[in-house]
């Protein structure tokens, strides 16, 4: 709100004629008074629709009414004060572009514009009005619409993503409990089953009815087994989710970002968290220590002469590290990166020099039944 306040303040500078008329004792005391009153309420109309109407629809009862109290203010002291007052039809007009729809805007500036003409024609010279305020008006009314344009777009946008952000916790709770349904209904089902059986059997048959006791226990086992693998699921690490994420980190922290459109598909669930635990490392390091402006995540297949693999990179261009420093060790997960990639047979290497910092990390793709392995040539 200051900061808007600043920006729009700056341009109360050009109320220095009136004031200066005024300060200049041109006038009577009584006409000093209503000046005063007079140039006060036009500048509080004047930040009200400006600051509180810039973002909001257009068109509203309130805004009619603050436009028209601020052109009347405008009319009536450039006629009775004199040609000083004739800047004010200026902010007629960057109010008119601020607030009301485009298509109206447009008329009204003119409007507001040859109105201000006129005026002056009778007040002073027409050579005195037309370079210096009629120029000035049309501009900045006609600026002042793009300003609301693009205020209203930004605002809309916050909204989209929040609704997006919003829909897509509400899809996810939704898939969650119809997975959680689906997982459980079951085993619930067979439970409470068995137990009324087990009840029934309990007075003549305790035989049979210990056996439906011990299928309770191994369905509860069971259904304990499903809920704890689900859980794993929805908690483990992927590569889609962790590019969007680096995306939105990077880009947060000013950075420019280089990334893939979309994650390879086919890839082994182990393979794929242990290559997203590695961009999320690598994206909280870019964004933490580098202090670059621009980092690029590459990721795709990549044949060498030790076979194939597929190789994760992230390179940025901080030039916070010299040259033949030495790569950062453990303490900012570089080593618990590489003991994940040794689980799956994946290697990780760093270099730091003049360019930046980069991080690459392989791990082997063992060739399906249909596919024929590579081999380099001697």
């Amino acid at each position: 709100m200051w900061q808007k306040l600043m920006w729009v303040g700056i341009w109360l500078a050009f109320m220095g004629a009136p004031i200066s008329d005024l300060l200049d004792e041109n006038h009577t005391a009584v006409a000093t008074v209503l000046g005063w009153l007079g140039l006060a309420s036009f500048v509080t109309v004047y930040l009200a629709l400006v600051l509180r109407h810039t973002a909001r629809p257009p068109g509203n009862v309130t805004v009619y009414s603050l436009l028209g109290l601020q052109a009347a203010l405008a009319v009536s002291l450039s006629l009775t004060l004199g040609s000083p007052w004739l800047v004010l039809f200026v902010y007629v007009s960057v109010s008119c572009g601020a607030a009301l729809p485009m298509g109206l805007a447009s008329w009204a500036i003119v409007a507001s514009t040859g109105t201000m003409t006129l005026i002056g024609v009778r007040v002073t010279h027409v050579g005195d009005v037309v370079p210096g305020l009629v120029i000035p008006a049309f501009l900045g009314g006609f600026a002042m619409t793009g300003v609301r344009h693009l205020i209203r777009t930004s605002v809309e946008l916050r909204e989209a993503r929040a609704t997006v952000a919003q829909l897509a916790a509400n899809e996810e709770r939704l898939r969650m409990a119809r997975d959680l349904h689906d997982l459980l209904g079951h085993s619930l089902s067979l439970i409470t089953l068995k137990s009324e059986l087990a009840g029934r059997m309990l007075p003549g048959h305790p035989e049979q009815a210990a056996q439906q006791v011990a299928d309770i226990e191994q369905v509860s086992r069971q259904a304990l087994v499903d809920v704890r693998a689900a859980v794993s699921g929805y908690r483990r690490a992927t590569l889609p989710a962790e590019l969007a994420g680096a995306r939105i980190a990077l880009c947060a922290a000013g950075i420019e970002v280089d990334l893939p459109g979309e994650a390879p598909e086919g890839l082994p669930a182990a393979e794929e968290e242990v290559l997203a635990w590695v961009l999320r490392e690598a994206a909280t390091n870019v964004v933490r220590h580098s202090g670059a402006r621009h980092c690029r995540v590459t990721l795709g297949e990549r044949q060498t002469l030790d076979g194939r693999f597929l190789e994760l990179r992230v390179q940025d261009d901080g030039e916070s590290r010299a040259a033949g420093s030495p790569a950062p060790v453990a303490g900012n997960g570089l080593t618990g990166l590489a003991e994940r990639l040794e689980k799956v047979s994946g290697t990780l290497e760093t270099v730091a020099d003049r360019k930046g910092f980069t991080l690459t990390a392989r791990i082997p793709l063992i060739p399906g039944p249909s596919e024929t392995p590579l081999v380099s040539g001697t």
